[in-house]
């Protein structure tokens, strides 16, 4: 079977040796970084059997025969997220920055499909190219939906766009784990202790109509707003909590 182009490395010869060298290091040394760490992490996800309804049905872990979704989460949970569903069937968009390189070559390597653009840069073809992964090649999609650079914890309509055009419903997910460092970067990126505890959160979904007026698309970026704010509150009640 083909490989798909969203899991190949994209070339680095736009960049000079020095910089073809940090992205190759820093790659390698954050992928491992995040294995090695994910691999001691106790991920619980008891929050589903109270709170069982189709948003985790679309998120089960590892397959690929699930309706197709976008999953929605903060950019600062992104370790984590790209650990737990790894080799699942998404795809992300990714930056075109210098960052970029080294987070999409990490997420290629946990088996993402990758497409390289943002809301700021190569937006509207990498939108494009997301819903032609969906369609043509069934992937779920998965947006950091404050990235690529802020504001921190502030949703961008990205997501809701991009269920307008394919009729893929927005899942808003959160992994919350009891205990992290966090780097003192824009998203104040959560790095998970090893051996710590995670609890996986995951909302119900959200169906943006084909037919929505700009009001409407509004009001479900609020939506997303709100049910993403509502599970940082749930993460940090349980974190803060001795269950």
């Amino acid at each position: 079977m083909k490989k798909s182009a969203s899991l190949k490395f994209q070339p680095l010869s736009k960049y000079p040796l020095g910089k073809r060298l940090s992205i190759r290091l820093i790659d390698y040394a954050l992928y491992f970084l995040i294995l090695m760490l994910g691999k001691t992490v106790r991920f619980d996800t008891s929050e589903r059997a109270g709170n069982n309804h189709r948003g985790w049905d679309m998120m089960e872990q590892f397959s690929t025969d699930k309706d197709l979704c976008i999953a929605a989460f903060w950019h600062d949970r992104i370790l984590l997220t790209n650990y737990f569903w790894r080799f699942s069937n998404y795809a992300a968009m990714v930056s075109e920055s210098f960052d970029g390189e080294y987070i999409a070559r990490i997420s290629q390597r946990f088996g993402h499909g990758i497409v390289r653009g943002s809301s700021t840069r190569g937006g509207t073809r990498a939108i494009r190219a997301m819903i032609r992964l969906l369609k043509n090649e069934r992937y779920s999609l998965t947006l950091t939906i404050d990235g690529p650079k802020g504001p921190r914890y502030e949703v961008k309509p990205g997501a809701v766009i991009l269920a307008k055009m394919t009729g893929a419903p927005i899942v808003p997910i959160l992994i919350e784990p009891r205990k992290f460092w966090r780097l003192n970067s824009w998203d104040r990126l959560q790095i998970p202790w090893p051996f710590t505890r995670a609890r996986v959160f995951v909302s119900e979904p959200i169906f943006v109509s084909k037919d929505s007026t700009e009001n409407d698309l509004r009001s479900s970026e609020e939506e997303l707003q709100r049910k993403l704010d509502e599970l940082v509150a749930r993460g940090k009640q349980w974190r803060e909590s001795k269950n």
